[in-house]
């Protein structure tokens, strides 16, 4: 081998190792990205089972249930289509209906959310950028709030709470 074929042939290693690298990278950042959807956007289009999202949205009023120990379940609404969480911990003090919320999880086969984080702000007339925006662009919002609900999916059936433990 000549001593330009030996450089040549180094370099090329060197950028298949760098290559390489960059992959790795990509794909560990690719993993932890949560893609932000609306409730809309659930029931349009179905994520992969395993697939990590941030569903955003106002808590719908009525829908709350604390179920038995730590497991909450409600409807989160966009003003068109609502979507059922389920979330099992303690949910922050801020959080009650008609609230903005930021939910991270994955949509389980029956078209139930399982969050496994919930945040709330404490502002009543907060909501999420990312839920404003996604409204605007549906012409859902008007006056710095959204419109009367249209619509809501129900895609479980919410337990009726007996009284008995709450």
């Amino acid at each position: 081998m000549t001593r330009k074929q030996k450089r040549l042939t180094s370099i090329g290693a060197i950028l298949g190792v760098i290559a390489c690298a960059v992959g790795l990278v990509l794909s560990a950042v690719s993993d932890g990205i949560a893609y932000f959807n609306s409730p809309t956007d659930l029931v349009t289009k179905t994520p992969g089972p395993l697939q990590r999202i941030r569903l955003g949205g106002l808590v719908e009023k009525g829908s709350l249930d604390r179920g038995a120990a730590s497991t909450v379940r409600f409807r989160v609404t966009d003003s068109v289509e609502s979507v059922v969480v389920v979330y099992e911990g303690i949910l922050p003090d801020l959080f009650r209906e008609e609230q903005g919320i930021v939910a991270e999880g994955t949509l389980g086969p029956d078209h139930v959310f399982v969050a496994d984080t919930v945040l709330a702000k404490h502002d009543e007339t907060y909501m999420p950028k990312e839920v404003v925006d996604d409204l605007k662009e549906r012409g859902l919002w008007e006056d710095g709030k959204p419109k009367a609900a249209s619509n809501t999916m129900q895609p479980a059936p919410m337990p009726v709470s007996t009284g008995a433990g709450s």
